[in-house]
């Protein structure tokens, strides 16, 4: 299913340097940037949010999956919000998505629905995809969470 939306600004923390999914190294970065996120209570930083979602964002891939991308995590705010200086923020486009939902034990099913991404046959842009957070993704044992995918509709 395509969805369009409309740009938005978050504001939080980003990866200092890029990532990659080999030898699974996203994973030990993207891990250490939400024990950040978590232990300076970034989400308590951030002012205004316009609701308590948190978004975790991939961006600026070099080519594919396959290759490095950065990665940020925030929460969404007015655009003409100033950000605090400790902060990052980041704007997402304007674009049209495939939504996929990651729903079982976390962080497992986040990892199981991005290995679906991966296979499927959607026609991904590589611009800005990005997981929500919200109270569905609470009780770990039982969690759901929304992955938007950049694509390319025509």
């Amino acid at each position: 299913m395509i969805e369009k939306k409309d740009g938005f600004k978050l504001i939080g923390l980003k990866l200092k340097d890029k990532t990659t999914n080999k030898n699974d190294q996203s994973s030990k970065d993207c891990g250490n940037l939400w024990q950040k996120f978590e232990t300076d209570k970034i989400f308590d930083l951030i002012p205004a949010k316009l609701s308590n979602e948190i978004y975790a964002v991939y961006f600026d891939y070099e080519k594919d999956e396959k290759s490095p991308f950065s990665y940020f995590i925030g929460c969404k705010v007015d655009k003409d919000l100033e950000t605090p200086k400790e902060l990052e923020e980041l704007m997402i486009p304007a674009q049209e998505y495939c939504k996929f939902k990651a729903k079982g034990i976390m962080t497992k099913c986040i990892t199981d629905a991005w290995k679906e991404i991966w296979k499927s046959e959607i026609k991904r842009k590589f611009d800005f995809d990005f997981e929500v957070y919200d109270e569905r993704s609470q009780d770990w044992s039982n969690a759901e969470v929304d992955i938007y995918i950049s694509v390319i509709n025509k």
